[in-house]
Order: structure tokens, then sequence, then C-alpha cells
């Protein structure tokens, strides 16, 4: 019984071996020598001049937002993009599958217009 999880433990060892093996070989191999420059926190290229733990405008959460969301509107579009074509040789479903498309992007059209109206997507 235990036999049949050989392939399972080897492919773990194997696996962690390699996710393991660089870093120690690195650690091992590589020279170490820290100055100030190298243990600086870097951000954007230039100096922190505060805390790490002050807020973020929400401005910033709102764009992140909207771009997964327009990224998954994509995700959706492409395997149906694909299928379209077997849609239409079906007949008459392809008429309800386009338009249940059409209802989505009009959905995310106005979502967007109205984020665009509202100002979300000006930044000062």
């Amino acid at each position: 019984m235990l036999e049949n999880y050989f392939p399972v433990l080897m492919f773990m060892l194997v696996g962690l071996g390699f996710g393991v093996a660089p870093v120690i070989l690195g650690r091992l191999i590589a020279p170490y020598r820290p100055d100030a420059e190298k243990n600086s926190p870097y951000e954007c290229g230039f100096e922190a001049f505060e805390d790490a733990r002050m807020k973020f405008d929400v401005r910033y959460y709102l764009i992140a937002i909207l771009f997964i969301l327009f990224d998954l509107e994509i995700a959706f579009l492409f395997p149906w993009a694909t299928v379209f074509q077997e849609f239409i040789a079906a007949g008459e479903v392809a008429w309800f599958v386009f338009g249940s498309v059409m209802v989505f992007l009009a959905v995310l059209v106005i979502g967007y217009i109205v984020e665009w109206k509202n100002g979300a997507l000006d930044w000062e």
C-alpha cells in the first residue's frame, strides 16, 4: 500500500530540493558584503521619508480594483470568443449567447462611465 505513495514522496523531495538548493548554494558560494546602501529599503528609486505604516490613498485601491475588474472581463471574453463559432453553427442559440455577452459588456461599460463621471479615475 505504501509503495503507491513513493512517487508522490519523491516528487515532493525533488520539488523541495529544487526550491531549497539554490538558496543554500547562494548562501555558501556568494560573497557576503553588506553595506548601508544594500541594507536600505528600496521603494520607487528614492529614500523613504515617512513611516512604512502610513495610509495609502483610497484611489490607489480603487484603481487596482478597477484593473482587476477589467482584467477579469477579458478572462471571461476570451473563452466566449473561442467557442462563439460553435454557437453560430448551433443556430438560434447564437443570438441568446451574443445578447447575454452584450448585456455583460453593457453593465461593465455603464460601471466604467459611472466611475469616470464620479472622478474615480482622476489622479491628482
